[in-house]
């Protein structure tokens, strides 16, 4: 059998030898098995046989007690060492004795501290005893197992330990009788100990694997301990496989972190003053009022007036909840008192608290509930009061500080009303998040305020300036531009005033009050720059409409007639230089008093570029060559030169047509008007055409027949329509008129005959000449009759236009 390897792993004062694990760990390279381990301990009375029962049955060299000295402490503290050959492999703890006479009577915190380790560490817990020891309270380690089995369920996961009771000296006494005797125990021991309220019902089973076992006497039948020793063994081998001894163990640490582990499970256990209980009376008051505890404890939870308190909360605000609540807790303390009363008041006292505790806790989410209706009620008041206090015309600062002060200390007082007698809770982390609440409406009110009041004032300057600019760029003139600024100054102005005085309600630092008033001024310079931006868009279409309405209209606005008196090259220059001047005007925006010679350049270079030229003499550069103007920055430049001679080059383009029209309307006009043969002509007239004069002059009746000759040629060419019918061509014209004229001439000679031979009539008044309708200073009644016939066939549909003679 090869040297088993050894640590003492706790001494006897309970330090943790970590070092000496570590390098134990490192021998036996634990860290290569895995999950592929066990662990082992040995618990029992001081000088039972422990290390020499592990020495026979696991080959290790535990230190044995000295028969020949008597019986004394031989194991101080926890030793560690590994099983000889036996896989996988295995860990053995040696713990010392209990009930030894070197710790005295009462201090039995390293017995309780040790076997809680071993518990917690452990597969297989070997239990020694002796067989007379069997039914025994102390021997039997009764009250040990009890402390530990109830701090191990509070302390610690359960690992399904297998507690493997040796029975040591085994008397004639059948194991079969024994064996029932100690499981009965182990189960009353189980059912007294005070579990957690989730394991009330949970059995022994659940966590432990209860193993029992007979060994002879050592000293009087040695073969025969060591034939049950060895056959004991055997059942070590595999023991992690399932059916073996530890076989159903639980939430194993792999093996390269048992060292850590171990350490940590120590030092909580150290950390556990349950365990350090000098005295039974302390036990029995500390088990006994942790059951009054808690039975108190589940009663307040079944508590009929609690539950509905607690369920009313959850929907509404409860009034009174802290004198309610505050009530209940005391009934249910008072009953605890009164039950406890007679145990150590240590104890006592200490298991009060810790129910204090328990119900605070339990009773805390109700009491922040509470907390969150009275929280988010006031906000909704503060809410309410506040918009209602800005509707009705008051200040917003002054507002805001007002329902601030007043609803928060309305917050204090319904708060104060929830507290209980026995917490010392803090309403503050709730009051700062009503008042963050608070703030944070306050500021989203008023940005929405100042929002609306800055749209407010944007909108009143958009409708000021946007007509009325509009309208002095239409008119382009040389004040439009003076006009504009003058009109922006004093829309600002006023609208600035108005601003600053609503401004005044909210308080604002004089910063940023001044960064507002800012951007509004920014803003009535912004709605002027985009109004010329896009006027000047459509320049060339308001260029062309200025044209047209100065050429095609007189000073009094009425549509000229090209009668050919009018100058028209005048007239164009006028047009064109007022359409230039537009030009001007929107090629840059100019709300600084800066002056600048746009116009001029403009003027030079378009409109009279001789007298551009022979300013420039030295020089051939075209001054709208650019993309820049002379003193005009480029973010004020709307039309720059190049632009501005491209418009001018497309706007002469589109009038010229204009302009031709004109000039043909005039000529046309001249020729209309133009009725007297040339000079020559009339000259020719009179010298060729002296004799037929003379002729005329001596025999006036020519004159007459001459006369009634031109009236009858006038009827026919108005009832006709020559000029009408020529209109479509001459062939067309001459037959028309052709089948027309026979009938026409028939129709005139008829309408003749019926004004010859109506009856004279005597009343003057009633009968005027008809010479006189016709021609005021006629001169006979034929010629009267001839006229008057005249326009009568002037009517194309014959119809007669003199009334029909009355009967005397």
């Amino acid at each position: 059998m090869d040297k088993s390897c050894s640590t003492h792993l706790i001494d006897g004062d309970g330090t943790f030898n970590v070092s000496g694990i570590d390098n134990f760990m490192k021998e036996i390279k634990l860290a290569e098995c895995g999950l592929s381990y066990a662990v082992v301990s040995i618990m029992g009375p001081q000088s039972s046989g422990k290390s020499t029962l592990l020495n026979h049955l696991f080959g290790t060299n535990f230190r044995e007690m000295d028969a020949f000295k008597g019986r004394s402490q031989t194991t101080k503290g926890i030793w560690m060492a590994q099983c000889v050959g036996i896989e996988p492999c295995t860990l053995v703890m040696d713990l010392e004795g209990t009930d030894g006479r070197e710790r005295g009577e009462d201090d039995t915190a390293f017995e309780k501290q040790s076997a809680l380790f071993a518990l917690a560490v452990s597969d297989i817990v070997l239990i020694n005893m002796w067989c007379h020891d069997i039914g025994r309270e102390q021997a039997a380690n009764k009250p040990l197992l009890k402390t530990v089995f109830q701090v191990m369920m509070r302390l610690f996961s359960p690992r399904k330990t297998t507690l493997l009771f040796v029975i040591r000296d085994k008397t004639r006494t059948p194991l079969e009788n024994l064996e029932p005797v100690l499981r009965e125990d182990i189960q009353k021991i189980w059912d007294a100990v005070p579990k957690p309220h989730a394991h009330k019902e949970t059995p022994l089973s659940e966590f432990f694997n209860v193993e029992v076992v007979a060994l002879s006497s050592y000293e009087e039948k040695e073969e025969q301990f060591r034939e049950q020793v060895a056959s004991l063994r055997q059942r070590f081998f595999h023991s992690i496989a399932p059916g073996g001894l530890a076989g159903d163990r639980r939430a194993v640490v792999p093996a390269s972190g048992f060292s850590f582990s171990a350490q940590q499970i120590w030092k909580i256990i150290k950390e556990n003053k349950d365990l350090d209980l000098p005295a039974h009376k302390v036990m029995v008051a500390t088990v006994r009022c942790e059951e009054i505890a808690n039975e108190k404890f589940s009663s307040f939870i079944e508590n009929e007036e609690w539950r509905q308190l607690e369920e009313t909360v959850q929907s509404q605000p409860v009034p009174g909840f802290g004198r309610k609540l505050s009530s209940i807790l005391d009934v249910c303390l008072s009953e605890y008192d009164a039950e406890a009363t007679y145990f150590d008041e240590g104890v006592r006292s200490s298991k009060r608290k810790q129910l204090e505790e328990k119900l605070l806790q339990l009773v805390q989410p109700t009491h922040q509930f509470m907390l969150g209706h009275i929280r988010s009620g006031t906000l909704d008041r503060f809410k309410k009061a506040f918009d209602n206090a800005l509707n009705e015309g008051k200040g917003f600062a002054v507002a805001a500080r007002d329902y601030i002060k007043y609803f928060m200390s309305q917050f204090d007082e319904e708060s104060a009303d929830t507290d209980i007698d026995l917490a010392n809770w803090d309403a503050s982390k709730v009051r700062e998040k009503l008042r963050r609440d608070i703030d944070a409406h306050v500021a989203t009110v008023r940005a929405a305020k100042l929002s609306e009041l800055t749209t407010k004032y944007e909108a009143k300057l958009n409708e000021a300036l946007s007509g009325p600019v509009e309208a002095l760029l239409d008119g382009a003139s040389d004040d439009t531009w003076p006009a504009i600024r003058k009109l922006l100054r004093r829309e600002t102005e006023t609208a600035v005033a108005e601003f600053a005085g609503a401004l005044s309600g909210f308080e604002m630092d004089e910063e940023t009050r001044e960064k507002m008033i800012l951007r509004l001024k920014d803003h009535a310079r912004g709605v002027v720059e985009a109004k010329a931006k896009e006027d000047a868009g459509r320049v060339l279409i308001r260029m062309k409409d200025r044209f047209s309405t100065l050429f095609s209209h007189d000073s009094d606005s009425m549509p000229r007639v090209w009668t050919g008196k009018e100058d028209i090259r005048a007239i164009t220059k006028t047009a064109r230089s007022s359409s230039l001047k537009l030009l001007s005007v929107m090629a840059a925006i100019r709300l600084d008093d800066d002056a600048d010679a746009i116009e001029n350049t403009l003027s030079l270079a378009l409109v009279d570029p001789k007298a551009a030229s022979s300013t420039n003499k030295g020089t051939s550069v075209d001054p709208l060559a650019s993309s820049t103007w002379e003193e005009i920055p480029a973010s004020k430049t709307l039309i720059t030169p190049v632009q501005c001679k491209s418009l001018w080059r497309q706007f002469k383009a589109e009038t010229e047509y204009t302009v031709t029209q004109a000039i043909a309307a005039q000529e046309a006009s001249r020729r209309n008007n133009n009725w007297l043969p040339p000079p020559w002509a009339i000259v020719a007239l009179v010298v060729l055409g002296f004799n037929e004069f003379m002729t005329l002059l001596r025999n006036p009746l020519y004159l007459g027949v001459i006369f009634v000759a031109f009236l009858l040629i006038k009827a026919l060419w108005v009832q006709l329509d020559i000029a009408g019918e020529f209109r479509n061509g001459a062939l067309p014209g001459i037959l028309s008129i052709s089948t027309k004229l026979l009938p026409t001439v028939m129709n005139l000679l008829r309408k003749l005959a019926e004004e010859g031979q109506r009856p004279a009539h005597t009343d003057p008044q009633r009968n005027p000449p008809l010479a006189a309708q016709s021609f005021q200073s006629g001169t006979n009644n034929y010629s009267g009759i001839s006229s008057s016939a005249s326009s009568e066939v002037t009517s194309e549909n014959g119809t007669k236009h003199s009334n029909p003679p009355e009967d005397q």
